[in-house]
């Protein structure tokens, strides 16, 4: 096999530039086995140079089958990059992979890809390939045979991958056109509202003390009596907790009812929203 065929197949197999195919051919003597391995090497140099660059583009991939719905974020430095075959197909693969692995980031990144190369090493080799910082994100998954999942994409980039995904699992046995309707509506205002929580008691105890030391300085040179500027806490505190837990938030379909309302309208006894997830890039 001449040079530049061993060039050709070595820029094939590795999808590495022809003048770093051809450096790695004659350090290796001629052997491509050694040329793969030192532009692996090389590649894991390049990769970790490029990690302590900023990573805000990106997608949000989606899978789900019968019981199990998962989203998973992968971060690149670009938008072009975001939108390049090459992570697409990877992110693909690894959106699968996520919904397999429950979402453990362990599992995710030792798991074997189509080309039987583990996902960590695929993922330091699209580095090197495309010349960007590319990390996984945060993942979800949710699991239960007896629920229904929704799910809802906002500014999508190809099929299963968006800038913004939703997943929501409803607790009940009904599987009416009714159910699918308001879920799939459930996951729109979510994606257009972000509550923090499903009712005020789940919003986070660390948001809601940074919430009033924000209120407090606010307040503090307002010139207002104590009892006054007392209950005017007490109230904005009471409406961040209103506007930010899913059940009490006005239905974005019909501003002048609130999330339970439309619950309760459905007149399904063993409706509940389980849980839900938004992830946004770059949020």
């Amino acid at each position: 096999m001449s040079d530049i065929d061993k060039i050709k197949k070595l820029r094939q197999s590795t999808g590495a530039g022809f003048k770093d195919c051809s450096s790695a051919i004659n350090e290796a003597g001629g052997d491509l086995e050694k040329a793969v391995e030192i532009l692996r090497v090389k590649g894991i140099s390049k990769a970790t140079k490029k990690m302590s660059r900023e990573a805000n583009e990106g997608v949000v991939a989606l899978s789900e089958n019968k019981n199990k719905i998962s989203v998973i974020e992968v971060n690149c430095e670009t938008d072009f990059v975001a939108k390049n075959n090459d992570f697409i197909n990877f992110v693909k693969e690894l959106s699968d992979i996520n919904n397999l692995c429950d979402s453990d980031i362990i599992k995710i990144k030792t798991a074997k890809m189509k080309n039987q190369k583990s996902v960590e090493d695929n993922l330091v080799e699209i580095i090197a390939k495309i010349g960007e910082k590319i990390t996984i994100g945060r993942s979800k998954t949710f699991s239960n045979s007896k629920n229904v999942n929704f799910n809802y994409l906002h500014t999508i980039v190809k099929d299963n991958l968006s800038k913004l995904a939703v997943i929501v699992s409803l607790e009940t046995s009904d599987r009416s056109k009714k159910i699918n309707t308001f879920g799939k509506q459930l996951s729109m205002h979510i994606a257009a509202t972000n509550p923090l929580s499903i009712d005020i008691d789940g919003i986070d105890k660390e948001t809601l003390k940074k919430e009033e030391q924000l209120v407090a300085e606010e307040l503090k040179n307002s010139g207002k009596a104590e009892d006054i500027i007392k209950k005017i806490s007490i109230g904005k505190i009471n409406k961040f907790k209103e506007d930010n837990s899913l059940l009490n938030q006005p239905w974005v379909m019909e501003p002048k009812k609130k999330v339970k309302d439309i619950i309760k309208e459905l007149n399904i006894p063993d409706l509940k929203v389980n849980e839900f997830y938004r992830l946004k890039i770059g949020e």
